[in-house]
């Protein structure tokens, strides 16, 4: 008998699986794909030395879970991973699938606005994609890709994580997740403060789901070695994936993990643990431990909230005798330690079924 996957990503291990028979065998792929690595880079050059010129980095994901403001998402969740190699955003494509039940111009228009702004705020601009009403659907889907540039000595690869480097989260968790809740779910909120529901839908533009600026402020202060935009299955997933693709286990700080009010609010109301909820917004960075105080003095200073949350360390001096993959990420606190959980979905997926 077969087993269905439930809603969300393909468990990891499978997609390892895939991955691994899959793997690309040309020479200027600098960075192709595997759990944890969200961008692909290529160079486009004869040879891969700094002075070959710049690398193109690539991104695609679809937006699914939201159905509101979907194109500003897709452009700026896309956009945060092409960030995360260091790299700058240029070009934007878009596939959109739209329902054929109540597909009009207006809702066509209010997309494409959604797309153009988010671009423009970005610096990027729409290249391309594809667009059709399709048999099926009750909402529109919209997949992008991003494209951006990137000079080969800037690069910061997603595999990047080192022993004793510092681990680092802006903003806190999970504005995301906080947005599209607020947004889709009113049944399961009545109840709540009408003003704290204003501001959780809010949360798409303040603070924003955008992690950009993020990105280029903190490898502008110092040496950051991996950047990592927790989004489905939240922080717990975007530190698993962190610490996957570097080979290295992760010790952090659960107290010092910033989780919003707001967000606290909403989890409680609905049942959904906050580590485990879809978190575009904030972005996780290993940096060189004696530049994380300067890093986190720039962020300051842009007005980016930030926090130190941990460290990278080798695998086995993490927990002698256990299970590697069990005790590859622990949450410390002042009532002991235990393995960070994992989440097969994302929590909101629970609000979905």
């Amino acid at each position: 008998m077969r087993n269905p996957y439930p809603l969300g990503k393909l468990p990891a291990e499978h997609l390892a699986r895939l991955l691994s028979r899959h793997a690309p065998s040309d020479p200027r792929v600098i960075l192709g794909p595997g759990v944890g690595c969200d961008a692909a880079v290529i160079s486009f050059a004869a040879h891969t030395s700094p002075e070959a010129g710049r690398y193109l980095v690539a991104k695609t994901d679809p937006i699914t879970f939201a159905s509101r403001e979907i194109g500003w998402y897709a452009v700026h969740v896309n956009g945060n991973d092409v960030a995360c190699t260091g790299a700058t955003p240029r070009w934007f494509l878009a596939t959109l699938l739209l329902p054929e039940s109540n597909t009009d111009a207006v809702l066509v228009d209010d997309i494409f606005d959604q797309i153009s702004g988010a671009c423009c705020e970005l610096g990027a601009e729409l290249v391309g994609g594809h667009t059709e009403i399709t048999h099926g659907l009750d909402r529109p889907i919209v997949v992008g890709c991003m494209l951006g540039e990137v000079a080969p000595e800037r690069l910061v690869r997603s595999d990047g994580a080192r022993p004793g480097d510092a681990l680092l989260l802006t903003k806190g968790i999970a504005v995301e997740g906080t947005a599209i809740i607020a947004r889709e779910m009113p049944v399961g909120l009545v109840g709540l403060d009408e003003s704290l529901l204003e501001r959780c839908r809010g949360f798409l533009y303040d603070p924003g789901i955008s992690v950009v600026r993020d990105a280029a402020v903190a490898t502008a202060a110092g040496k950051v070695h991996a950047m990592h935009d927790p989004t489905e299955g939240g922080l717990a997933t975007g530190l698993w994936e962190l610490a996957e693709a570097a080979g290295v286990a992760l010790e952090v700080d659960e107290d010092a993990v910033p989780v919003f009010p707001e967000t606290r609010v909403l989890c409680a109301q609905v049942g959904l643990d906050p580590l485990g909820l879809i978190a575009s917004g904030a972005l996780l960075l290993a940096v060189a431990s004696e530049d994380a105080a300067s890093i986190l003095t720039a962020l300051k200073r842009a007005s980016i909230a930030a926090a130190r949350i941990g460290h990278v360390v080798e695998q086995e001096n993490l927990q002698p005798g256990a299970t590697p993959s069990h005790w590859r990420v622990v949450l410390r606190s002042e009532t002991g330690s235990r393995p960070l959980p994992r989440f097969e979905r994302d929590e909101i997926a629970h609000l979905f079924d």
